[in-house]
């Protein structure tokens, strides 16, 4: 990959780690009764429209998070990794393009926003369609066991040891490595509890016959209604520690196998 490639890449990197950390310091500030609001990645968007120069924060938070389109897209089509052509490099090719897409429609509602248009009835509309079609319930279950196997590898992730290798191979001094590999797995571990909360709240409503793609915002809700506010901050906190994880990751591209 040429430097600018990867320039672009790191850049996207970046772009996702202050996305993370917005969604962190806000719902921790609500959690804390500090202001703030528990809020998601398009929430954490509307955020930085509503701050001075607006516009220009968002087509940057766009730019950053098609880097980061391009480098999900990058690993799965061109396969840097050297995954094997079998059924586990095949799903994990096929997550690295989901997640692409995923973020190209989160850089496509900046760029939208930052245009003139904070409206995302669009895409809801469209998502209430096919979700209150006759296989809505089905939709549902399928993407809340999505996100149960995104929960269990970001838990995997933060226990298995295998990122702190590669940070120890990366050339860090001792005090980085110390604060990324902190960082990474309380991040990981607070990242794993939302998605599998998100993945047990939209597997309820798909068994019991209804349709209803549970979200960040709804997970921070629940947390907060059976375990109370300093729980919440923690986990708010924790996602605030992944953000700090990926902007190091992007200082750092030696770290990603794949930006070497």
């Amino acid at each position: 990959m040429s430097s600018k490639k990867k320039n672009f890449a790191r850049f996207g990197m970046a772009a996702k780690g202050a996305v993370y950390c917005l969604i962190g310091v806000l719902t921790a500030l609500a959690a804390f009764g500090q202001g703030g609001q528990q809020t998601g990645s398009k929430g954490a968007l509307q955020y930085l429209a509503q701050q001075s120069y607006g516009q220009i924060l968002l087509i940057i938070m766009g730019l950053g998070l098609l880097g980061y389109v391009f480098w999900r897209f990058y690993q799965s089509i061109g396969n840097p990794k050297g995954l094997h052509d079998d059924a586990k490099g095949y799903a994990k090719r096929a997550a690295y393009f989901i997640s692409g897409l995923l973020y190209g429609g989160l850089a496509y509602y900046s760029f939208k926003m930052a245009f003139g248009s904070s409206s995302g009835g669009g895409s809801k509309s469209m998502m209430g369609s096919l979700m209150s079609g006759s296989n809505g319930n089905t939709i549902a279950i399928i993407i809340g066991i999505g996100m149960a196997i995104k929960a269990i590898y970001d838990i995997y992730r933060a226990y298995s040891g295998k990122f702190r290798e590669e940070v120890e191979e990366a050339g860090m001094d001792r005090k980085e490595q110390k604060l990324l590999v902190n960082a990474g797995k309380f991040g990981h571990t607070a990242r794993g509890l939302v998605f599998g909360l998100m993945a047990y709240l939209t597997l309820k409503s798909g068994l019991s016959k209804g349709s209803n793609i549970q979200t960040q915002t709804d997970a921070f809700s629940y947390i907060q209604n059976e375990f109370g506010s300093v729980v919440l901050g923690i986990v708010a906190l924790g996602l605030v520690g992944y953000g700090v994880y990926m902007l190091i990751k992007a200082k750092y591209p030696s770290i990603v196998a794949d930006l070497r």
